[in-house]
């Protein structure tokens, strides 16, 4: 069953004047349960459908369904609660509050629900469960190595329990030991909690823990690998 489906998705930005398309008639669909890996050259446009799947950016023209929301049809307040409700985001650079510890950066999200204060310290500390680090719960970021550090992100990213998570090079600032970790936890949530996963990457290596492989090249889908 379809979870991502988009249907002839462009997107144009404006630059000095001149209209620039960076993505170009894309036709996707991605079903729940399944984990993605999307490559190709900079500038190709991944980390632009990345946004679009993720509701942070629109496209200029178009249909992007997921979860069965037209996010064309939202408004910004439908779509922020949407945002909240159906998507995990993950970042290269982990986007952590440095004077938060883990479990405060990890309740973050869930400041925008009317769950108590209570509910909220115990999703996030299943959440930092999941990941390993129920132990690193009052260390703050600083405290914290650079997987750690990924990882918080991760249960930050899972605490609201969203269907998708979206990772934007989630292993692009690590050794290759913690990226190794980092992938295995990735497959672990794509596995054993269902999680759909789109994953951005350069590394050929982490595109291997992917079901499937996409490539972009100049705002084109231009071919898809089995994993």
């Amino acid at each position: 069953m379809a979870i991502i489906e988009l249907s002839d998705v462009h997107k144009t930005f404006m630059k000095a004047r001149e209209a620039v398309e960076v993505l170009m008639g894309i036709d996707l669909t991605v079903g729940e349960g399944d984990f993605v890996a999307l490559m190709g050259p900079s500038g190709s446009g991944k980390t632009t459908l990345l946004n679009i799947i993720g509701g942070l950016d629109g496209a200029t023209a178009g249909e992007v369904v997921v979860a069965d929301a037209n996010l064309d049809e939202l408004s910004n307040r439908e779509l922020a609660r949407w945002r909240a409700a159906t998507i995990g985001f993950v970042f290269q650079f982990y986007n952590l509050l440095p004077v938060l510890n883990a479990q405060r950066n990890v309740e973050l999200p869930l400041l925008l629900t009317k769950l108590s204060g209570e509910q909220r310290r115990r999703n996030a500390q299943t959440a930092l469960s999941i990941v390993g680090l129920n132990d690193r719960a009052r260390h703050k970021p600083g405290e914290l190595s650079g997987g750690q550090q990924q990882r918080v992100a991760i249960a930050r990213a899972i605490v609201a329990d969203p269907p998708i998570l979206v990772c934007d090079e989630p292993t692009g600032d690590l050794d290759r030991e913690n990226a190794e970790e980092i992938l295995d936890l990735l497959q672990i949530l794509n596995r054993d909690h269902g999680k759909t996963v789109i994953m951005v990457t350069h590394d050929p290596k982490a595109a291997d823990h992917a079901k499937r492989v996409l490539h972009l090249d100049k705002g084109k889908l231009v071919q898809e690998v089995a994993a």
